[in-house]
């Protein structure tokens, strides 16, 4: 019989020691893994006491690792890749026929599975797995074969990755139901709709680039506050709003062009703000490109 592993340390307090080390920051730390300030903190303080030593400075300006927490980190940080780079090989679907696609939520929902059955009708075997992301630079690359995001022009890439523009600059347009027009009247001028409409306004840090602000002076009008919102920090969340006739919503015209086909959505006001960001295809870089990843890539630049 083998001997047991030991001596190993309190291995539910590792992720979150790598993920404080990793961005010298408690709270960036309890954001990334949805833990609490506190219990990051608590996790942190059971690994120091169980190794002996401490593994952070911490003081008003914040925290730094110790000289043992940086070749600690370095060690944990290796480990846990290996250890997610194998389960990665373990859990996504392999195989040549076999897809993992990355997306934001609101591509995901709003372009990505309403395009999905002309794309299973031109290749019935293949096989797609959709993975959720709202910011790319979370994903570890061995999570997915290619992913869809906007992307700003000049930003910076998120690591090892390649990025192709899908669509030109698109058109970022007033957006509502046309039940919302029923019961809300028209919506005659950009002016109209600060004074007598519910706009919809999304609160999240990664799309800041994306405001009401930037279309009103895009377009030339003056900008006021609203006297009626809807707020949230879900741009997807938002967009279910407005089809449900809840409010005026912003959004990319070739993102949202099967539902203003269909008409679910309708635009609300000729004028319109070029887009900053472009829906990009990101491929991580040295993989090896298989018949799956072949046969999407020529489908959605056919698209």
């Amino acid at each position: 019989m083998t001997e047991p592993i030991r001596p190993l340390p309190p291995l539910n307090c590792l992720q979150a020691f790598e993920a404080a080390a990793r961005g010298k920051s408690f709270t960036q730390a309890a954001y990334e893994l949805s833990l609490t300030q506190s219990a990051i903190s608590r996790q942190i303080k059971r690994l120091e006491e169980y190794l002996g030593r401490p593994l952070f400075h911490r003081d008003a300006m914040g925290v730094e690792l110790t000289p043992t927490g940086k070749h600690y980190f370095h060690l944990i940080q290796r480990l846990l890749r290996e250890l997610a780079d194998g389960t990665a090989e373990l859990t996504r679907y392999q195989g040549a026929l076999q897809l993992t696609l990355a997306s934001s939520p609101t591509v995901a929902s709003m372009w990505l599975t309403r395009k999905l059955p002309t794309l299973q009708a031109r290749y019935p075997r293949l096989d797609i797995r959709i993975l959720t992301m709202e910011d790319p630079r979370r994903l570890e690359l061995s999570e997915f074969d290619l992913a869809l995001y906007y992307r700003v022009p000049g930003e910076i890439e998120p690591p090892g990755v390649d990025c192709t523009p899908i669509f030109g600059q698109e058109k970022v347009i007033c957006v509502c139901s046309p039940n919302y027009l029923l019961q809300s009247g028209p919506i005659t001028s950009p002016e109209n709709l600060l004074q007598q409409h519910v706009m919809l306004v999304v609160e999240d840090f990664y799309h800041d680039w994306l405001t009401w602000q930037d279309w009103f002076l895009a377009t030339g009008h003056p900008y006021t506050s609203p006297k009626r919102t809807l707020r949230a920090n879900s741009y997807q969340l938002l967009m279910q709003a407005a089809l449900a006739g809840q409010g005026v919503a912003m959004g990319w015209s070739e993102l949202f062009a099967p539902y203003l086909e269909e008409q679910s959505l309708i635009q609300a006001l000729p004028e319109y703000m070029p887009s900053k960001g472009l829906l990009s295809l990101m491929e991580p870089r040295h993989r090896h490109p298989t018949e799956a990843i072949r046969q999407f890539k020529k489908w959605l630049f056919n698209q």
